[in-house]
């Protein structure tokens, strides 16, 4: 029997794993509700099982009987937290946690891992090697990729995997049960500037006798979206996003400061370095023309998630033999969100593949997307994700 045709015939376990998991979506590196599922789903297994010391993770080890001597290793990693958000659904399985919601679907991820986990146990003798899978909390930027990195999920076979896969399902843009993946970037770096600017408060009736922070916070607004059109090359692209502004209190009382924070997304290292010097030099300039201070500080966030060539090849290679041609496409361009998978890849070649979860009663166009309240995603994909995840472990090992 076939992966995929052993993968269906878990179909409903699979559904139910992934709507309890949904109805108790917990956020950030504790999750121990979520770990408690987990480990009942692996359990009895031929699984090496270990928990994480600083955070909720679950590292398991499969030791295939067909590696022999210095058996090579393949990582299959699954995220598992979800966003503070509150679900806005019909669903019978909505969130049963108030302001908590897997609205980037991440209960879908961590149930295929689960399949894989099983699909690969079953063919445990034929394994060439062993298999880490990776259930990590924290993804949704609390660095838990790099958090079990430090705990040593790289290295709980004994020597560094030769590859490592992730997978990631999205509630728009791709139809329902399609695959897509590149070679070289295919998620940004993400990183987060933040500035205070510092005036003087006074009447709103006599602007002339105060600094007013919030038009400098405004004009430095406007002029980071101008800076990025005309400093850096399209075919390179630079994303600067202001998501928060705060200031004032009242209409009448023109405040002391105003603060305000950007998402700043790129794909190259010598952007990442540029726009941070760009930015400050705008905020900087225009808080000068105006007579006034400003505070800006730039926190690094994800590094850039590049797929090794070979590796990102080898996955459209497996998921054609698996589902048809018809089913994986090589993305043109890569996304402009950022993962934490990245330190992983950082460290081990591997992939980082998409597959289509919008439901077959939705246009993928216009579907609430990932992050959404709304965001729904389809049951039907989790056996192929689960096929895709087994699928490249034994077949990479057996190469």
């Amino acid at each position: 029997m076939s992966f995929t045709e052993s993968a269906h015939d878990m179909r409903d376990e699979l559904v139910r794993l992934r709507h309890s998991l949904h109805t108790t979506p917990e956020v950030g590196l504790s999750l121990p509700r979520t770990q408690e599922k987990v480990l009942q789903a692996l359990d009895g297994l031929p699984l090496e099982i270990t928990t994480g010391t600083t955070l909720s993770s679950v590292t398991a080890v499969l030791r295939g009987g067909a590696g022999g001597g210095e058996a090579p290793s393949v990582l299959l990693r699954g995220d598992m937290d979800a966003l503070p958000v509150a679900e806005r659904n019909d669903l019978p399985f909505i969130s049963r946690i108030d302001g908590q919601m897997h609205a980037c679907g991440h209960d879908l991820h961590t149930t295929m891992l689960a399949g894989a986990a099983h699909l690969l146990s079953a063919r445990r003798e034929q394994l060439a090697g062993d298999v880490i899978f990776m259930f990590q909390p924290g993804e949704e930027g609390h660095e838990g990729a790099k958090h079990m990195i430090g705990e040593g999920v790289l290295d709980a076979a004994g020597a560094r995997p030769v590859a490592a896969y992730g997978m990631h399902v999205v509630s728009a843009m791709l139809p329902p049960g399609l695959f897509a993946s590149r070679p070289g970037p295919i998620m940004a770096a993400a990183d987060v500037f933040a500035v205070t600017v510092k005036g003087r408060g006074g009447h709103g009736s006599s602007p002339h006798r105060a600094l007013d922070p919030i038009q400098a916070g405004c004009e430095m607004v406007s002029a980071l979206q101008a800076m990025v059109t005309r400093t850096f090359d399209v075919f390179d692209p630079v994303v600067v996003t202001v998501g928060q502004f705060h200031a004032g209190t009242v209409d009448n009382v023109i405040p002391d400061e105003a603060y305000f924070e950007a998402t700043v997304r790129t794909f190259s290292q010598a952007n990442r370095k540029l726009v941070k010097r760009r930015l400050v030099e705008v905020v900087e300039g225009i808080a000068a023309a105006h007579g006034l201070d400003v505070e800006a500080s730039f926190g690094r966030g994800y590094p850039v998630t590049v797929n090794d060539a070979d590796e990102a090849g080898f996955a459209g290679r497996t998921a054609d033999e698996l589902f048809g041609p018809s089913r994986y496409f090589v993305s043109p361009q890569p996304v402009m969100g950022s993962e934490d998978f990245s330190y992983v890849l950082e460290q081990v070649p591997g992939a980082f593949v998409f597959l289509g979860a919008c439901p077959p009663d939705l246009d993928p166009a216009s579907a609430p997307y990932n992050h959404s309240p709304e965001a729904r995603f389809d049951d039907s994909v989790l056996p192929d994700g689960a096929a895709l995840y087994a699928s490249l472990a034994m077949s990479r090992l057996a190469s």
